[in-house]
This record gives structure tokens, sequence and C-alpha cells, in this order.
């Protein structure tokens, strides 16, 4: 049956989001209804209420959360009422080359269900009974949510489900960043641009990964601590340190083996790509402005033999990443419990963006 819930909606760009019951229709054939126990608070839902991510409201927002299956449609056997289970926002089709390949976050669904589900319909309605479009296909950010099965990963139940959530986007991207995308080797130089959430994931994918030295790069000081707790080896500020390209270069005798940026930027972009030695790889995990461009010196390209690439949600084979992940967690050698500096309820969603902004949190998390 139907069920009415709070959703955080982004009405307008660049205002306040709001908080407003919402009713989320019961699933239909290959589909589950989740009960959400907690969302993080991203900086891609941020940049969908500024049009950075241009999807037009009004919109549901959330992509990264954990919960509970309360209902199943005609023909799922996977599931059951019950289930613990952590959202992915690219809900894959298993059938297209990407999947086939191995490489399923690249998976043509994920453009298809940009704000709605994969076959073009939603599931949600606002109290006028208006149709409200789906961040990233899910729209989780809610007490309530039917997604397809394929955007449904079961885990164990004995995995906190604030930490838990996180896995389903922050973790998955930065920590696979490094380990999937990149294939960070034992022994390496790395550098990563941007310790938030993600960035602080890809310096504990890179920790993991056995790099021997990882460089953070932040013009705050605070973010930077929380990169040594994460395993970051060295650290410069910029505004203080000067510039980061030649720290880097300095700090490593010639360049870093790899290079993250976590920003979204096309400047630090080009100084991920500028910051690596010959032979080296950059990889963009930052999602920039679609108007921002990279410019780089093309008379070198041939001989230096750099990589440039991007890392769409750390190359994710959500099916198994995502246990893999918990698995490293239960183990004590993921940090979660650490990446959760707030917890928010769903009404002060407003102040967790702000928070957000103000570079406070390794991450914010909505609990219902």
């Amino acid at each position: 049956m139907a069920r009415q819930g709070k959703a955080v909606i982004c009405r307008e760009w660049n205002k306040p989001v709001s908080v407003e019951t919402v009713t989320v229709e019961s699933p239909r054939r290959g589909e589950v209804m989740i009960k959400m126990a907690a969302c993080g608070v991203c900086h891609s839902d941020l940049s969908a209420t500024n049009g950075t991510i241009p999807l037009p409201p009004p919109l549901v927002l959330g992509h990264e959360a954990a919960g509970h299956v309360v209902e199943i449609g005609e023909g799922v056997t996977d599931f059951q009422i019950g289930d613990t289970v952590v959202v992915s926002w690219v809900a894959i089709c298993g059938r297209c080359p990407y999947c086939i390949s191995g490489r399923p976050a690249l998976c043509d669904n994920a453009q298809k269900a940009a704000m709605t589900l994969p076959d073009g319909t939603r599931r949600l309605k606002d109290a006028k009974g208006v149709e409200l479009n789906h961040f990233a296909g899910v729209a989780v950010m809610a007490e309530y949510a039917t997604l397809p099965c394929e955007n449904v990963v079961k885990i164990d139940r004995d995995v906190p489900l604030d930490k838990a959530a996180l896995v389903g986007c922050a973790v998955m991207t930065g920590v696979g960043a490094a380990i999937n995308t990149a294939k960070v080797v034992p022994g390496s130089t790395v550098a990563v641009i941007g310790a938030g959430g993600i960035g602080l994931n890809v310096i504990q994918g890179a920790a993991l990964a056995g790099a021997s030295q990882i460089i953070a790069i932040d013009m705050a000081d605070k973010k930077l601590e929380l990169a040594q707790q994460f395993g970051a080896t060295h650290s410069v500020n910029p505004e203080r340190d000067g510039d980061a390209v030649a720290k880097v270069i300095a700090m490593t005798g010639g360049g870093a083996d790899y290079a993250f940026e976590c920003i979204g930027l096309g400047a630090t972009i080009a100084q991920a790509y500028n910051m690596v030695r010959k032979g080296g790889m950059a990889v963009v995990v930052g999602v920039a402005k679609m108007t921002d461009t990279v410019t780089l010196g093309a008379f070198m390209m041939p001989f230096q033999e750099k990589v440039l690439m991007g890392s769409m949600y750390g190359s994710a084979r959500p099916s198994t990443d995502f246990p893999k992940l918990l698995a490293l967690y239960k183990t004590h050698r993921l940090k979660l419990d650490e990446l959760v500096t707030a917890t928010y309820r769903i009404d002060d969603v407003n102040r967790a963006f702000a928070d957000m902004q103000s570079g406070v949190n390794a991450r914010g998390v909505i609990v219902f």
C-alpha cells in the first residue's frame, strides 16, 4: 500500500529546502519499498539545490541511505520484508555492454534515472498530488522510498545503519576511486585535493592499498587534521604553504604517482594533472559545474605519458563491493564511525547543509 512520510524537497534553486509529507507509491513488479533509517548529507545533494547538478525542481533529495525492506512487489525473490539494505544510486541493468564487461558503474541506466526510476516513471507525490522528481533516481532523503531491486544491496543486520548508509556513496566513491579506478599499488605516492567526505575516503582507500606517502591538500586545517586520522602522512594548506603543485612535486621528489581531485573545479583538476610524475595518473572524482573547463599544456603530453581519467562512483560493483567494504569495517580496517561527526533529524536538514558548507563535519547523517 502507498505510505506517507516526510521528505526533503528542493522547490527552487538557491533557496532553503523544505520538509514536507509526501505519498510514496507501493512497489510495482521487481521493486521494494524501504523504510529509511539513515541518509548521509552529501555535497551532491547541495549541488542539486543550487543548479550545479541541473535537475529540475520539485526534487526529492538524497542518494546515500540505508534502511529496511517493508514491502515487496510482484516477482521479487531476492529480498524479504525485514531485510537490511543499502541503496545504490546506480540501478544496474546487468545487460548493457558496461555491465557485461565488468564496469556496471557506467551502466546506461544511470543516465536514464537521473530524476526518475529507470523506466521513466515516478513514485512520489506531494500533498497536492503533484509528482516529484527523484534525485539520482532514488530520492532517499525521506522516510520511505520505492526502488527497483537493482538499486538495493542486502547487508548483514548487525551493521549500524547510520554508518552503513555512507557506503552507498561517499565511501564507495572515495575508496573505490583509489582501489578500483586507479588501482593504487603498495609503496606508491598519492596526493588528494580536497579532504571532505569523498577525499577522506580516497585517503583511507589509498592507505588500504598500501600507499607509502599520502598528501592531503585542503585550505581548512580542521579537514587536514581529520585527514591524518584517515591515513594521510603529509598535508598542504595552499593558503599557508603556497602552491600545492610545487609542494607535492618537492615532497615526492618529482611528482606523485597518483593525484585525486575531490572538489569539482577545472582549476584543481589541472593541478592534479600537473602534480603527478611522468607516467602518473590524475583521477577526477569531484563533480564540476557543466560550464567549467580544464586547460592543460598540450606540448608536453606525449613526452610525459600521464593519464587523466574520471572515476564514476568509485568504479563500483555494488552487489560485491558494499559487503566487502562493510567486512573491512567489521574488522576495524575501514573507518566509518569516525566519518559520522554529526547526526540530525530530518526537520534540521537546512542546518545540516549549512554545517556541510562551513566544513565542520566529515559527514553529517540524517537519522529517522
